[in-house]
């Protein structure tokens, strides 16, 4: 097949890539058949903590009989210290509630600057648990809280005081023994904000280190505190967890339409975030120029066997995931026996993974055809790991006042073409609205003219403010030609905002979300799940089109780890299978 890819060296510059067009990817159902990749957070964060071997002691232990109490960890860590507290509370099985507007939660944590004084860490104590409703300061850089998977915590813990070990398939079922709701940061509630996070404290300075690594330390005590409880319910027959069933073992995680507007609110951190992620695709495409040897194939061949067994474990209620799932499984079931015969026969071919890519697009699903661009990037982290540092960058958007009013109709037209195709004028299109509610300001999902609250909306249909700002700016150049932008907006200070985000998101490959977002049948799940596969989960389980499950830091290295040899290949976790005799 002819490619207009030649050679490797062509490529050593990645701004010369063939990156795919934003047409293509920022559609909302590609979006959301992104998964993890070595770019994730939670993936970038584990392999700085294990080849830096950061040092992470229990200081403080003090639960009662029952679990609850005060538990502090201190983390040194490459270029700092840092503190992990843990509250942890008796709490009504009635008051359990994994929504975020909940003011209750079995466990409440705090990840500090430095080491914890007595002070201090009575101040956190009267204000952690009350999470929104206390305060902190600026030595704190995340709040978090989360509750027991109950039926679970529990029958490991009566598992292991009865000395053996749980069943698998049970743990497989859910994957974990807490989830948790929330983890904030960046200044809300008086903690520290990003640019003193970024440049005090590097250790945490990537997108969402800080929390990310508050989940993972979260998914150590969980096993913990299981262990502990068994011990004191039977400290004669009492037994710890196996090692590889730690390891297997997660974080749960509820995410609702309170993390859809970020990615709306962000399009120049997304624009980073996929430009990243579609250069690291781009990279291994044209490094297989030069052909691809047997052993990269082999190595393909094994993932995308552990996908498709990752796949099949996945527990899920939702009919429309599994029938995906099922779906992405049997066509790569279809890849993995062609790359078990035909992989010997493609070693030092040109254009394999191309041609893949191809053939994926014309015969499969998109959510396979994104699942095989992620196992791409898995094969070549020599070349793909550079781009993690690269994941950032600062949120600037700003009037070009100078820029003539025809100009900027041009620009939007060829820019926003996505946005002046759609058809406003049919009542569906604009069928919904977002609005922050009342309670702890959570932003939810509205029916025009139907719903309360439309006074309060959020303006996330950037489609239709992009309609609205060019009929204006056509009508007003119509009857005030030759004037620039300063002129247009000093006569309409409204449009100031949008064409702030026109004028900087044209310098960019992607960013916008090319979908009309106040459509009456939108998919918020699809923003949901874009940011959660940056983030580094795994088995998302839908629980309506707003909200979704998912596994956090499952199969990661465990903290005891840290000073072994290590493979970065814990993605797609499968079920472990144990020596018990």
């Amino acid at each position: 097949m002819k490619n207009d890819l030649h050679t490797t060296e062509f490529y050593s510059d990645v701004t010369q890539l063939p990156l795919r067009p934003a047409s293509k990817v920022m559609q909302l159902e590609r979006l959301g058949s992104f998964h993890q990749s070595r770019l994730s957070f939670m993936r970038t964060l584990v392999r700085h903590m294990v080849t830096e071997n950061w040092l992470i002691n229990r200081v403080l232990f003090e639960l009662d009989t029952e679990g609850y109490g005060t538990v502090i960890y201190e983390i040194n860590a490459k270029y700092g210290t840092y503190s992990f507290v843990v509250f942890s509370h008796y709490l009504d099985p009635e008051n359990r509630n994994d929504r975020v507007i909940s003011n209750q939660w079995d466990l409440t944590m705090a990840l500090c600057e430095g080491s914890v004084s007595q002070k201090q860490l009575e101040f956190l104590k009267a204000n952690v648990p009350k999470q929104e409703a206390g305060r902190v300061d600026s030595r704190v850089l995340v709040l978090s809280r989360a509750n027991r998977s109950a039926r679970t915590f529990n029958y490991v813990v009566d598992s292991l005081a009865h000395g053996h070990q749980p069943d698998i398939d049970a743990i497989a079922e859910v994957g974990y023994l807490y989830r948790t709701t929330a983890a904030y940061g960046s200044g809300k509630l008086g903690m520290a904000d990003w640019e003193k996070v970024w440049t005090k404290h590097r250790d945490f300075a990537r997108p969402f280190a800080a929390e990310m690594f508050t989940c993972y330390m979260l998914r150590h005590f969980s096993i913990q505190q299981a262990e502990y409880l068994a011990l004191q319910a039977s400290p004669q027959t009492g037994v710890t967890l196996d090692i590889d069933l730690k390891r297997y073992i997660g974080i749960g995680n509820s995410t609702g339409l309170g993390m859809a507007p970020f990615l709306i609110n962000h399009p120049l951190l997304i624009n980073q975030w996929i430009e990243m992620r579609e250069t690291a695709i781009a990279t291994v495409v044209a490094c297989s120029a030069s052909g691809i040897d047997e052993s990269t194939l082999k190595r393909l061949a094994e993932s995308t066997g552990r996908v498709v067994q990752h796949l099949g474990e996945i527990v899920t209620a939702d009919e429309r995931q599994h029938k995906a799932n099922t779906a992405v499984r049997q066509e790569l079931e279809l890849l993995y026996l062609w790359l078990q015969e035909q992989g010997p026969k493609l070693a030092n071919n040109q254009y394999v993974w191309s041609s893949l890519i191809q053939y994926a697009e014309q015969h499969w699903l998109v959510e396979t055809q994104e699942l095989i661009n992620t196992l791409l990037i898995e094969l070549y982290p020599e070349l793909v790991d550079r781009f993690e540092e690269q994941m950032w960058v600062e949120e600037i958007y700003e009037v070009t006042p100078e820029m003539m009013v025809v100009d900027l109709i041009a620009l939007i037209e060829e820019k926003y073409d996505w946005a002046l195709a759609i058809d406003f004028s049919l009542q569906e299109s604009w069928g919904a609205f977002w609005y922050r509610s009342e309670e702890k300001m959570e932003p939810r999902l509205g029916r025009t003219h139907i719903d309360m609250g439309m006074e309060k909306e959020m303006p996330l249909g950037i489609g239709y403010r992009v309609r609205l700002c060019y009929d204006q700016l056509v009508g007003y150049n119509q009857s005030c030609s030759k004037q620039n932008v300063a002129h247009f907006i000093v006569k309409n200070p409204t449009f100031s905002g949008i064409v702030a985000r026109v004028q900087t998101m044209a310098l960019t490959y992607y960013g916008d979300i090319r979908e009309n977002l106040i459509h009456q049948d939108v998919l918020p799940i699809h923003l949901l799940r874009c940011k959660l596969s940056f983030f580094g989960v795994s088995k998302f389980d839908p629980r309506s089109r707003l909200w979704v499950r998912n596994t956090m830091f499952q199969g990661a290295p465990l903290i005891s780890d840290f000073d072994q040899p290590f493979k970065d290949e814990w993605q797609f976790p499968i079920k472990p299978v144990l020596n018990i005799d």
